[in-house]
């Protein structure tokens, strides 16, 4: 299991979101700067132990109604090969592992294989910020990802569609910047 490491990173994860967000085609606000806060998320464990795997769900306090978004990330110690430049988000000095590039999770071969595992029931969602700690809020609704179908993230999270208990749906909550506890789908099986 993935140890969590109580130290800096510069820059902050928010501040590199707060740079490449904006630049993505499913980026909903009007700000050129969004002002960003962590609101939720978890993480999965890498069973090879050299991938950190976070699902973090951030909220745009700019915009007249807040939006939340599903940022899935990969930490590496190296930069992946044979991936679009625009699947990094950034680059950060850890405290303690040093540099590490930080990647889309959508386009992280081993992020996304978890997020299948994960949909299947064969792994377990991790808490955000403590080490070997089970998350138990976040659920999977139905069966996982087989050959015949592939997994859709939701980038603009809606607490409404957490109502909808159809078969293969990853389910987790996050906080408004008011306190409001929210919960919605986060991913789901879909026909490839």
């Amino acid at each position: 299991m993935a140890s969590i490491h109580r130290t800096t990173m510069t820059p902050t994860k928010l501040e590199l979101l707060t740079c490449w967000l904006p630049k993505q085609s499913w980026y909903v606000g009007d700000a050129e700067t969004p002002e960003l806060v962590k609101a939720g998320g978890f993480r999965l464990d890498d069973p090879e132990g050299a991938v950190g795997i976070e699902f973090m769900v951030v909220v745009d306090a700019t915009a007249q109604e807040p939006v939340a978004y599903l940022v899935p990330m990969g930490y590496r110690g190296a930069a992946l090969e044979n991936v679009p430049g625009e699947a990094l988000i950034g680059t950060s000095e850890h405290g303690v592992l040093g540099t590490r590039w930080i990647y889309d999770g959508v386009r992280d071969p081993v992020v996304m294989a978890q997020l299948r595992a994960l949909l299947r029931g064969e792994a377990m969602p991790q808490h955000q910020s403590r080490s070997d700690t089970p998350d138990p809020t976040v659920t999977v609704h139905g069966t996982g990802p087989d050959d015949g179908l592939d997994v859709q993230v939701n980038r603009v999270l809606r607490s409404a569609e957490a109502t909808q208990r159809s078969s293969g749906r990853l389910v987790a909550g996050w906080t408004w910047p008011d306190g409001t506890a929210a919960r919605g789908v986060l991913a789901a099986v879909a026909p490839r």
